[in-house]
């Protein structure tokens, strides 16, 4: 689903920095039938794109309606940590991802400053503060009012004017995002305007785009939108698959190749999914076999992965693969590989 950050009710009642764009030459005459109010759609999508976005730090803050501001400081899982740019994050994310069976905890060092999704810059002195934050935000994406992030446009926009009379009274060129989120949300009821079409932008997906219209604008939003639907959802099962992976203990209940199951090559080893995106094969008969470690990593698109590495010339070196999650439930991980889809596996949960 699409990145949520904060509407807030502070009304903004002017539109600011736009005066240096607007000059004698650049009105135009005549009439527009097709000019939209402030509380259209097409206002809307164009005032919801252009929020400011703060969903980079979302592991941190859990919210997307709050951008953190640096520096600041905070103990994560019980280390220290101060984060002077976004270059610091790694170090946050390698002490999160530590283990993958923990209950993370992030608590700040406050006060800390924010930038909200109207660019507005505020003190937060408190973790209740944070949370009355985030949930405004979880109340604004309720309400339909969550921002739209999966398209990002390339400016410069330019916006004709018009009075409510139809007849246009000039033309604003907007630079960027936070310029357009100020045009749009400063829009008075009688003012009407409309984007001097075609606009370019780019989709979450990296597809570029050239838009020619305000339904073009709106299929192109439903589109990406339901995009990243399927990468939360996505997300979500892959949480799930690695829950049920982590610090468990399989068998290889089939393992198909060109239609042929041998499944029997591994019916000896055991393969446990650490907590620690270890992986170790042990065979159950032999007890002087020494055991063969690997690695995993659960990730998603708009589907679930999992990639297992073994080391080469072991007796599970082929068990290695990028697979795609088929189906999964408590006991079952059915997979099959990214790049052969007649190569499929499945680990049972002993």
């Amino acid at each position: 689903m699409k990145t949520l950050k904060l509407i807030t009710a502070i009304a903004i009642t002017a539109i600011l920095g736009f005066t240096s764009c607007q000059s004698e030459e650049s009105i135009q005459t005549g009439t527009n039938p097709n000019a939209n109010s402030s509380t259209s759609p097409t206002a809307s999508n164009f005032e919801r794109a252009a929020m400011n976005d703060g969903s980079e730090d979302d592991f941190l803050d859990g919210s997307a309606c709050t951008e953190l501001l640096f520096p600041l400081s905070a103990t994560i899982n019980g280390k220290n940590i101060t984060i002077l740019s976004k270059l610091d994050f790694s170090a946050a994310l390698n002490i999160l991802g530590e283990f993958n069976d923990d209950n993370d905890t992030v608590a700040f060092n406050f006060p800390i400053n924010v930038r909200l999704s109207n660019y507005t810059e505020v003190t937060v002195n408190s973790q209740s503060e944070l949370d009355a934050l985030k949930s405004e935000c979880e109340s604004a994406e309720a309400q339909g009012r969550d921002a739209i992030s999966c398209i990002d446009f390339k400016f410069p926009i330019t916006m004709l004017t018009y009075n409510v009379s139809l007849e246009q009274t000039g033309s604003v060129v907007i630079q960027s995002e936070k310029q357009l989120y100020t045009f749009m949300s400063g829009l008075n009821s009688d003012v009407l305007f409309t984007a001097n079409y075609p606009i370019s932008a780019t989709l979450s997906n990296g597809t570029e785009i050239q838009i020619n219209s305000d339904a073009e604008l709106q299929d192109s939003i439903s589109d990406c939108v339901q995009f990243e639907d399927e990468k939360d959802e996505a997300a979500d099962a892959a949480l799930e698959v690695e829950a049920i992976l982590s610090g468990a203990k399989f068998t290889v209940d089939s393992y198909i190749v060109a239609g042929v199951n041998t499944a029997n090559d591994y019916v000896n080893y055991t393969i446990e999914f650490t907590n620690d995106l270890k992986l170790i094969a042990k065979d159950i008969v032999n007890s002087t076999t020494g055991e063969i470690e690997g690695t995993y990593t659960v990730s998603s698109e708009t589907e679930v992965f999992l990639n297992t590495t073994f080391a080469s010339n072991t007796a599970v070196s082929a068990l290695g693969n990028d697979w795609v999650v088929n189906t999964y439930s408590s006991t079952l991980v059915s997979l099959k590989s990214k790049t052969d889809a007649s190569v499929t596996l499945t680990f049972k949960k002993i």
